[in-house]
């Protein structure tokens, strides 16, 4: 039997089909439009999805005898606020996870209720890219669309009830949106009356791997697909790509080297850390996850070769590097402020230690230690709990250079592995909709007969030890820049 799954991304919907065996039998990636209306927003409609997904479906399956598809499911782009009228139309275009409008809202949700108090309802705190800020914005700037609002839920879950009907959501994605309890798994009636909404406004809540309904018959026969395709709940998109990477069941790590860079570390136990410096979620596997996000990864090496060095040859600009753990360059890689362990809209990308024998190796160097050297302050969090994972995956373009595997590898002394295929969140999403068909028990097993290892870096004992010494350096740069940050902005 095949598998759908579907990763609804930023710029970009991408389709695969996948058999039980983990074995892709095509892929498809269909574009949509993204819109800025404003310094700093971020805008997409909700039937841009819809629409490219369909098209994507139909050329995925025009070959495909449409009987042995069984199911579908989704990873999908977090946080962002789709809303809908009683006549089920989108009422305004979707609020992203990166739109940054709400810094009034964050604001008062952090400083006002308190960041204790809403760790208490949610297990986290407030970030501008999540929902329930997006939701009290469109209450104080929009107020004929706020009491317009008959319907409440995240980007994936438009496509799940445009497929299905059933008005749900998968409790990993509903994590994010600063409105569950994350712990008990259920909405917070303490944050609804905060953004003056009810639960009845609010999606059905189904683990990620639960069947939430079948495909409608109008859209499965213009597919030539059966009535009984099941829809599967889905999850946020890092907790689809964690299954894709079988991070999942206790004490697993993934690493993503993306435009942003994740840490995703799967427990069997609920955690927070004092500061809220991770975000505390509920995982696709039914259990807990903790996730650090900073906001610029891969991209710092991408601005700095293209931007800055004028070219494209990345591998070639990596050949010259060699003494690792000796560098006297430092670089903090916050291109876009940072999100994880921060939280710091104003913090900045600087470079410290340069000297007139600085090399062009030496700052490239620097930018991908420095990435290397803020994943490990998230790791630090995470440790500082009791998870501490003895190997971690890794995946991302970044996680393409053998370099920066091994710079991940010694900076946090652990073992490396590199899946033999990344497909991110679709892969996962078809996963889970394995699961909910019945072809695996559960998605630990899923992940034990479908993920794969390619290739491990080992940490050398040699250059941990010199890396050591580096790490509590840079971890001294930030708090004394951070009051200088603040002033320049």
């Amino acid at each position: 039997m095949f598998y759908i799954g579907v990763d609804l991304g930023t710029s970009s919907v991408k389709l695969i089909l996948m058999d039980e065996a983990g074995k892709i039998h095509g892929s498809v990636s269909r574009e949509y439009p993204l819109s800025f209306p404003q310094p700093g927003w971020s805008e997409q409609k909700p039937e841009d999805w819809y629409r490219e997904s369909v098209e994507g479906l139909k050329e995925l399956l025009k070959d495909v005898d449409g009987s042995q598809v069984a199911g579908v499911s989704f990873g999908g782009q977090m946080h962002g606020l789709v809303i809908l009228d009683e006549n089920d139309e989108v009422i305004r275009p979707a609020i992203l996870w990166n739109d940054g409008r709400t810094q009034k809202q964050v604001e008062y949700l952090n400083n006002e209720i308190g960041k204790d108090t809403l760790s208490k309802y949610t297990a986290n705190i407030a970030f501008a890219g999540f929902t329930a800020p997006k939701i009290l914005w469109v209450k104080e700037n929009e107020p004929e669309n706020f009491k317009r609002i008959k319907k409440i839920m995240l980007p994936k879950d438009y496509l799940a009830y445009k497929f299905s009907g059933t008005f749900c959501t998968d409790y990993s994605d509903a994590s994010g949106m600063l409105l569950l309890d994350v712990q008990n798994k259920k909405w917070s009636d303490e944050m609804c009356e905060i953004c003056g909404i009810t639960k009845d406004q609010l999606p059905g809540l189904y683990e990620s791997y639960e069947k939430v309904g079948v495909m409608n018959h109008e859209l499965a026969s213009s597919l030539g697909l059966s009535d009984n395709v099941v829809v599967a709940a889905g999850a946020g998109d890092n907790a689809a790509a964690a299954v894709g990477t079988g991070t999942v069941g206790n004490s697993r790590c993934n690493i993503s080297l993306g435009t942003s860079g994740t840490i995703f570390m799967s427990s069997e136990k609920f955690g927070v850390d004092d500061n809220n410096a991770l975000h505390s979620f509920d995982h696709a596997d039914g259990k807990y996850h903790l996730m650090g996000c900073m906001l610029s990864a891969a991209s710092c090496n991408k601005w700095w070769m293209d931007e800055i060095l004028k070219t494209k040859d990345y591998a070639d600009e990596q050949k010259g590097i060699e003494k690792l753990g000796e560098n006297h360059v430092f670089f903090l890689p916050y291109l876009m402020g940072e999100r994880s362990p921060w939280n710091n809209p104003n913090a900045r990308a600087t470079f410290t230690g340069i000297t007139m024998d600085t090399t062009r190796e030496d700052m490239t160097q620097a930018v991908l230690e420095g990435v290397a050297f803020a994943t490990r302050d998230m790791y630090e969090v995470a440790k500082s709990i009791g998870i501490t994972p003895e190997r971690t995956m890794i995946c991302g373009g970044g996680a393409k250079s053998p370099l920066w595997r091994k710079m991940i590898a010694n900076i946090l002394n652990i073992k490396v592995d590199v899946p033999e295929c990344e497909e991110g969140p679709g892969m996962g999403g078809a996963m889970l909709a394995m699961v909910a068909c019945g072809a695996y028990k559960t998605v630990e097993d899923a992940c034990a007969a479908i993920v794969k290892v390619k290739e491990t870096e080992e940490p050398d004992a040699e250059l941990v030890k010199k890396y050591e010494a580096r790490y509590q350096q840079f971890k001294s740069i930030y708090p004394s820049l951070k009051d200088t940050f603040d002033k320049i902005i």
